[in-house]
């Protein structure tokens, strides 16, 4: 049996002593420097919960202001939002330079980034290009307010109701209660159906299909008489102005300067005469003469639902006076009743040249008798 050789044996212990020394030292080295900088450790400590406590407290503190002075003051919800977002964004901010400038060696490289800041710029620029994309156009939305939170949109093919709006997106909650969140670059760059904005009363068609033989006076009598019916559906009424225009605080007192509420648009004249419910053919279909009632609802939210109700009274009450609502009639033919009619008609077309020329034939006998 073969002893192992002393010098082998020897290197081994001495490889693992050497080990063992190296990560001593390093272990002393990290308790040094905890040692060291553990006044600087407690402080970041301490400022990174004082800033988190802060962010927190501060915004539940204006969510809490804003549900006392939004019925007196009349505070518009996308604005103070913003503007919330804002604020907790900066008490993050100022955090996080407290703490940068608390260490000496993120504080030279703070000051060697400000002194090459047009570099720094450029490069943060491209690193962040979508985030701050989001800021601006958030930022843009919050000041030019092209929907506001509770509006009501279409955005790209979806229907929905704002929910909330900050620096980075914008949430639309669904009609079937899904949460659409788009970021803010996107968003402004679509196309946008508003529903509630300054005018919220909105048109709403119903189309029905009766037959050529009803009578189009007695179904647009009925149509028009179920619309009326209808607890939803607008009184006739004249309109000349419509809702205010929104601002941060739109306080009735304030008549005058930057913060002066009370903002009354016009109606547009074509829209002032409201409420009156018309029915229209606008189709003659292959089976069946298209109408389509326009009515008019208070807002969108309703006028979905609302359209289908009356659309099931409609139906029911054709039901009643014999109004036929027709479908579409397909013919169908089968290849194999094609090759039996063709047969047939072979058929028939021999028959006929048969007795043809049996009748020529009698005729030339009798001629020859």
């Amino acid at each position: 049996m073969e002893t192992p050789e002393p010098s082998s044996s020897f290197a081994k212990n001495s490889s693992f002593a050497a080990n063992v020394s190296y990560a001593n030292r390093g272990l002393e080295q990290v308790f040094t420097w905890f040692s060291d900088n553990l006044g600087t450790l407690l402080f970041i400590l301490f400022i990174s919960l004082i800033t988190v406590l802060a962010a927190r407290n501060v915004n539940r503190l204006m969510e809490s202001y804003f549900k006392k002075a939004s019925g007196r003051l009349r505070m518009d919800t996308t604005s103070f939002r913003m503007f919330r977002h804002i604020v907790v964004a900066l008490i993050y901010f100022l955090g996080i330079v407290i703490v940068i400038f608390s260490i000496p060696g993120l504080r030279s490289l703070s000051v060697a980034l400000f002194t090459g800041a047009g570099i720094a710029g450029i490069v943060l620029g491209f690193a962040a290009q979508n985030t701050l994309s989001n800021i601006i156009a958030g930022l843009s939305l919050a000041v030019f307010q092209p929907f506001r939170v509770g509006d009501r949109l279409d955005i790209m093919n979806e229907y929905g109701k704002v929910t909330d709006l900050n620096l980075r997106h914008t949430v639309i909650i669904t009609w079937d209660n899904r949460r659409l969140i788009i970021p803010n670059s996107k968003i402004s760059n679509e196309a946008i159906i508003n529903w509630t904005i300054e005018d919220p009363a909105v048109i709403w068609p119903i189309d029905i299909g009766i037959s050529y033989d009803a009578d189009i006076d007695q179904a647009r009598k009925i149509m028009i008489e179920e619309a009326r019916k209808h607890p939803n559906v607008m009184p006739p009424q004249k309109v000349q102005y419509s809702i205010v225009k929104p601002s941060l605080i739109k306080s009735e007192t304030l008549r005058m300067g930057f913060l002066d509420s009370p903002v009354l648009h016009p109606v547009d004249p074509d829209f002032r005469e409201r409420g009156e419910v018309k029915v229209n053919v606008v189709e003659l279909g292959d089976s069946a003469v298209k109408l389509r009632m326009n009515v008019w609802f208070k807002d969108r939210s309703i006028a979905y639902s609302s359209g289908c109700e009356i659309r099931e009274a409609i139906k029911k009450r054709f039901d009643k006076e014999g109004i036929e609502i027709p479908y579409p009639h397909r013919t169908i033919v089968y290849k194999t009743y094609l090759e039996r009619e063709k047969k047939n008609t072979e058929k028939l077309s021999h028959t006929e040249g048969d007795k043809i020329k049996y009748s020529v034939k009698n005729r030339l006998n009798d001629i020859d008798s």
